[in-house]
């Protein structure tokens, strides 16, 4: 938990960008956070958010990997090319985003990696925030990489419709497939996903009898997280994330 340090403990820590198989085998880039050490250590793969493959997902992975845990974060936005996080993640919107398939491609590839490693315990578990979410929330239905995912408010798992093989569908559309227990962080104030929204996804996953919890916060809009930004929201942030580090322990670390 936050800030549980004991002061007497050695602690190290490596990160560093490292290239992965991903998608159809593409060669990806990837930035990879993880204790020194023989471990063994759980995986998480972090997916990144639509503001890119940026200085938040490297913070957001070397935190998780100072908790004890490997951490890749794959740059899903490699095919569109090289530059600040924001020029290239611009790129992507103007085609109209990276496929869902590419995506789950490149996931599944840095689970494997993580998985692979000898001080890897043989569990992994798969966050993403905003477009992560989404991401994320399809990961755990669609891959069976994983034992535990969390959503930080994904945006469009309820109503956006996209194409995998040319087949439209919509997010929630796999929640039936969902294969591992699910963490959900929102915020009240949210428009993407509205309350609505999360009434929606939590009313099918009871129907279909899953394993979630959900924590919604008052105050609270998109990117309670985003420290950098107007978005942060202090007391919720310091509280789901403690969330987060509690579902992971329970479910990557028993």
């Amino acid at each position: 938990m936050w800030n549980d340090i004991q002061t007497g403990n050695y602690e190290g820590m490596i990160a560093e960008t490292i290239t992965i198989g991903g998608h159809n085998g593409d060669n990806i880039h990837a930035y990879y956070a993880r204790p020194l050490g023989n471990g063994p250590f759980p995986g998480i793969v972090l997916i990144p958010h639509m503001p890119g493959w940026d200085e938040f997902c490297r913070e957001a992975s070397r935190r998780f990997a100072q908790h004890g845990y490997a951490v890749l974060c794959p740059d899903i936005y490699c095919r569109y090319g090289h530059g600040t996080p924001e020029e290239i993640s611009m790129k992507a919107r103007e085609a109209g985003g990276v496929p869902d398939e590419v995506v789950m491609g490149d996931v599944d590839g840095a689970a494997d990696y993580l998985k692979a490693q000898p001080y890897s315990n043989g569990r992994a578990g798969v966050i993403g925030m905003c477009s992560g979410g989404r991401h994320a929330f399809l990961a755990a239905c669609q891959l069976d990489s994983f034992d535990a995912a969390v959503d930080c408010w994904g945006g469009g798992v309820f109503q956006e419709k996209t194409s995998l093989e040319g087949k439209p569908y919509a997010a929630i559309d796999f929640a039936k497939d969902l294969s591992c227990p699910l963490l959900g962080i929102f915020g009240n104030e949210d428009r993407n996903p509205t309350p609505e929204d999360v009434n929606h996804l939590e009313e099918e996953l009871q129907k279909l009898g899953k394993k979630y919890e959900f924590h919604r916060y008052d105050g609270a809009g998109h990117g309670i997280w985003y420290y950098h930004n107007a978005m942060y929201r202090q007391p919720q942030a310091m509280d789901s994330w403690e969330k987060a580090f509690a579902f992971f322990e329970q479910h990557l670390k028993e």
